[in-house]
């Protein structure tokens, strides 16, 4: 009964009943104004084309993606009085416009606590390799520096994290961070929060934050009140509002856990049952993480603390967060030492280079995907991509058929047993354009690939919460771990050919085989691929 009531929520209050609800308004205003007011329709018929103009005027001249662009023109050419009200809906939500300022006010209190190490700097201006510009970049752009003296775990399952986490919580000392976008109760949330109610015991700090999704999707009401009883700080990133907040909209999609400063877990696989295959909604369920340990937890720290700030008590204009070193223990003479080079390596230290990094709605620069674009286009041998979702602009399929069509390997994996059917249907309308360029697409068939990991030419890798869906690349805070000549890059080229063997390759005879009602139900929900 409450898994009904909590679906028949979701539902009452999502993006498609409001549509619904708006047209069915629009439908009874215009009845209305037929019968009752055909004198004055003249009037508000300009009243409308001028509403409809401002806005179109507004939409074309922002700094947006153009996908988005024609996502909003066309119904507000058509449907002025339905698309004006659709577009302030969905684009006007004063809470997250105000929480946007707030994060980038405690990204820039931040800086100081991130400063790029000059002496890898220097290396990488010095003796450039293709680390370098990117590295650059992502500093300018989003202050995330890039780091040595980092070993990097890698996990091809969920099962596989779990494992080390749990022993790992156990050895904590004085601090606990965790950011989820999701948390079930079940076996594993269960087996971590008894360790977290232990730790907080021990005089622990704990502290957790997920987002405000769970409230609606898989939590019982007020369940933060339980876990603040057993000396958990909680706090939840924008709880939905009915009617006032779509669930879709700016939601944090991040994976991030902090133990001691010392070591920082990232990637797709969140506090839930079917992450770990204890249950199978969808067949097997494949999904990846990493553990870092060294200089490049700093960044983590800092991305957690940064919105965690901007939620609570301190997201005041006026407070100043003074306890930031309290998480960033100072570096010992070892760690401050300059890390040797590699014997063939240009400059670079042993273990290559880490660069965490995050993006989100508050930031003007499109990182996550300029990110994935650089290591498209720089790519020689070869690129392989794990996603669960593929629906993307236009940027993104021209840099996968430049690869291709300059004789790169591209492969490309999603899953076979989708956990949305609709976003499914989707992703397949990219198959045609993909394999005409000679994209290599793969369906991994035993079940849904939640994995988000991108590796090129044996040298690069990226394993974050990052999906390659405008949700993930323009709505959502995310964030993902970037690798450069670091050895655990051959294991993810390991686990991508693993994960190969239990896939089916995409022809196009198999995209025809596709019943045409899907096909056709892809192509029309496509144009609203933005807002999906």
């Amino acid at each position: 009964m409450a898994k009904l009531l909590s679906n028949l929520k979701k539902l009452i209050f999502s993006r498609l009943v409001i549509t619904i609800v708006l047209v069915a308004a629009q439908a009874y205003f215009l009845f209305a104004t037929f019968y009752w007011l055909s004198y004055y329709m003249p009037i508000i018929s300009v009243i409308l084309l001028l509403l409809s103009g401002v806005l179109l005027i507004y939409v074309v001249n922002r700094d947006i993606n153009p996908a988005f662009k024609l996502t909003w023109v066309i119904p507000l050419c058509l449907f002025p009085l339905l698309g004006g009200l659709l577009y302030l809906y969905v684009e006007a939500n004063f809470i997250t416009i105000a929480i946007k300022k707030t994060i980038n006010r405690r990204i820039e209190e931040g800086k100081p606590y991130l400063e790029q190490d000059k002496e890898i700097r220097k290396r990488l201006n010095e003796r450039p390799c293709s680390m370098s510009a990117i590295s650059r970049y992502v500093e300018n752009a989003g202050g995330y520096p890039t780091y040595g003296n980092t070993k990097v775990t890698y996990f091809p399952l969920g099962e596989d994290k779990f494992a080390d986490l749990l022993p790992e919580l156990e050895k904590a000392e004085h601090f606990i961070l965790m950011e989820y976008f999701i948390i079930y109760e079940g076996t594993i949330w269960d087996s971590i929060l008894e360790i977290l109610k232990r730790k907080a015991a021990e005089g622990v700090e704990v502290k957790l934050m997920y987002d405000g999704t769970c409230a609606i999707n898989g939590l019982p009401r007020k369940y933060e009140e339980k876990l603040k009883a057993a000396g958990i700080d909680v706090r939840v990133f924008l709880p939905a509002v009915p009617f006032f907040s779509t669930h879709q909209n700016h939601r944090d999609h991040r994976k991030i856990l902090v133990i001691d400063g010392k070591m920082a877990y990232n990637g797709g696989v969140n506090l839930a049952d079917e992450y770990a295959n204890r249950s199978h909604p969808y067949g097997h369920w494949k999904d990846t993480a990493v553990k870092v340990e060294g200089d490049a937890v700093r960044s983590y720290t800092m991305m957690f603390l940064q919105l965690w700030y901007s939620i609570g008590p301190e997201s005041s204009p006026n407070y100043i967060p003074g306890d930031y070193l309290k998480y960033l223990p100072e570096k010992t003479a070892k760690e401050q030492a300059v890390p040797p080079l590699q014997k063939e390596g240009w400059g670079i230290p042993e273990g290559g280079y880490v660069m965490p990094y995050g993006d989100g709605p508050n930031s003007r620069h499109s990182l996550a995907e300029n990110v994935y674009l650089d290591m498209m286009n720089r790519a020689n041998r070869y690129i392989h991509v794990m996603t669960p979702y593929f629906i993307t602009d236009n940027e993104t399929i021209r840099a996968f058929k430049y690869a291709a069509e300059r004789g790169t390997e591209v492969k490309l994996i999603v899953p076979h047993i989708p956990d949305k059917k609709v976003i499914y249907d989707v992703t397949r309308t990219y198959y045609p354009v993909l394999l005409r360029a000679g994209v290599k697409v793969y369906e991994y068939t035993p079940g849904f690939i939640h994995a988000k990991v991108v590796v090129s030419d044996d040298n690069k890798a990226v394993v974050g919460s990052i999906n390659f869906d405008f949700r993930s690349l323009y709505h959502h805070f995310e964030c993902a771990t970037y690798m450069y000549r670091n050895p655990v890059i051959e294991e993810i080229e390991a686990d991508f050919q693993k994960t190969l063997e239990s896939c089916q390759e995409v022809t196009m005879e198999y995209y025809k085989s596709i019943p045409w009602y899907h096909r056709l139900t892809g192509k029309v929900l496509n144009f609203f691929a933005p807002l999906l």
